[in-house]
């Protein structure tokens, strides 16, 4: 059963802050483990000896990449006593399971400028659409370094980042893609690629964390900054499409909307893909057109079940096997301008958004987290 996820907040260099989150979710790090291995061996074929040999493979590129990550993945080995090329073999699952057909996530993404916002802030949001016993295994994840420098990220057991926020005001969404182009083999994870983004403090650092890499298996990054801009990579083997807002709003699901030099394979499949940015914008448009969204504008969006089961709001679909089952599992608003993540276990249409404040999440005695946009049942009781 979904529930409102916990909040794991770690400080220090990223050894440290690694071995902190290793520890501390050491129990829920051993079960994502039990669930991906047992995949990589039924789905991939991927015996232990071909796993660990990839995951050191992944963890030395980790170390050319970004050595941030590469440490965080060794202290999280060390403190959940894992081994470091099973943790690092996690953080790249999709790569790993590429190619049997081990890839239903959903998930649609959205942001607005603050030309179009009634308080002139940024606003980004996502639901992130997956297997809904995945929320007994994800949490939300604060860290924060010597710096200062902090990130708050929806994030699985055992791996670094997923959608989130960090102190500089930037935000990541991240929705998956599947073309012709994708490959296993040798490349950045893209899991990596988002932990990479986030640990970004300028767009344009973001950019060059996941434009001018070796990449091996396609994925869609939202990207947005308190400083008003928002862009889209669609990211690929070799080629990437970028997208930019119209009229203050940009919105994106599971199939490439660039022109691109490939072939997309999940655009035909993954539910109504087709439409669910198209599906945004019709519900936003009278607030865009007279420039008032606000994030409950943005909550009734990601709540909306249009084309029920599978809307933006996805539910389980009876007719589908339950081992195959894909939903909306958590739903994140977030405002760069504030710092602020809003997030609701889902479908959300039935749940209240659990308010955290990046700014004051680290303070000795910060006060718990309050509970807004309670869904219309709780708001009229």
């Amino acid at each position: 059963m979904t529930t409102v996820p916990p909040l794991i907040v770690v400080e220090g260099d990223h050894l440290a802050m690694g071995e902190q989150l290793g520890a501390r979710t050491a129990d829920l790090i051993a079960r994502s483990l039990e669930t991906y291995t047992a995949r990589f061996r039924d789905q991939a074929g991927l015996d232990d000896s071909t796993i660990d040999g990839w995951g050191h493979r992944y963890y030395t590129l980790a170390q050319e990449y970004d050595p941030g990550i590469a440490a965080m993945l060794e202290g999280m080995a060390t403190g959940s006593g894992q081994s470091l090329a099973r943790i690092a073999a996690l953080n790249a699952r999709t790569e790993l399971l590429y190619g049997t057909g081990y890839r239903d996530e959903g998930c649609t993404s959205l942001a607005v400028l603050p030309s179009h916002t009634r308080d002139r802030h940024t606003l980004l949001a996502q639901n992130w659409d997956w297997h809904p016993e995945q929320a007994d295994v994800t949490f939300l994840l604060a860290t924060r370094d010597p710096s200062g420098f902090s990130v708050l990220s929806l994030t699985e057991a055992g791996m670094l980042a997923k959608s989130g926020l960090n102190s500089a005001g930037l935000g990541v969404c991240a929705n998956l893609l599947v073309s012709d182009r994708d490959t296993g083999g040798e490349g950045i994870p893209y899991h990596f690629l988002l932990r990479g983004a986030l640990n970004a403090k300028t767009m344009s650092k973001a950019h060059q964390r996941l434009l001018p890499v070796r990449r091996i298996s396609s994925g869609n990054v939202l990207l947005a900054d308190a400083g008003g801009e928002a862009v889209d990579f669609e990211l690929a083997p070799d080629v990437f499409g970028t997208l930019v807002p119209e009229n203050g709003l940009l919105a994106h699901a599971n199939h490439f909307m660039a022109v691109l030099p490939l072939r997309d394979l999940k655009a035909a499949t993954s539910a109504l893909t087709q439409l669910r940015p198209t599906r945004a914008r019709h519900l936003l448009a009278s607030a865009t057109e007279q420039r008032t969204v606000t994030p409950a504008d943005v909550v009734r969006v990601l709540r909306d079940d249009w084309s029920y089961p599978d809307g933006i709001c996805r539910w389980p679909d009876p007719d589908v096997p339950a081992k195959d089952q894909v939903s909306t599992v958590y739903s994140i608003v977030m405002d760069l301008t504030t710092r602020t993540l809003w997030i609701a276990p889902g479908p959300p249409r039935d749940h209240a958004y659990t308010r955290w404040d990046l700014d004051t999440l680290f303070d000795e005695g910060a006060a718990a987290p309050a509970l807004d946009f309670l869904p219309e049942a709780s708001a009229n009781d």
